[in-house]
């Protein structure tokens, strides 16, 4: 097993890959949290290999963290994009099998 821990610091309306497709290992874990107070209101967006953010989780208010585990989860790349007024921090962790 792999685990792997990274941290954005991303700017205003900036879109980047969280998470890339693993290649070799498959993905048994994931979880994206924005790194801010839960009594401030700043927009992330997530979304699963989908770059133009059609289809996204929005990531705000006392909705700060997404995750997802088991065998059968998204196995492609993790989008985000800061929808905030503000930069944020945000902390990303995976575990490969």
């Amino acid at each position: 097993m792999v685990q792997n821990i990274y941290t954005y610091y991303t700017f205003n309306s900036q879109k980047r890959i969280l998470l890339e497709k693993p290649n070799v290992l498959r993905r048994i874990f994931f979880s994206v949290r924005v790194v801010i107070g839960v009594d401030t209101w700043h927009p992330l967006k997530i979304s699963f290999d989908d770059p133009l953010f059609a289809s996204f989780y929005l990531l705000a208010g006392s909705n700060l963290f997404f995750e997802a585990r088991g065998e059968d989860i998204f196995q492609g790349n993790v989008w985000g994009k800061n929808e905030a007024g503000v930069s944020l921090w945000v902390a990303v962790t995976e575990i490969l099998r």
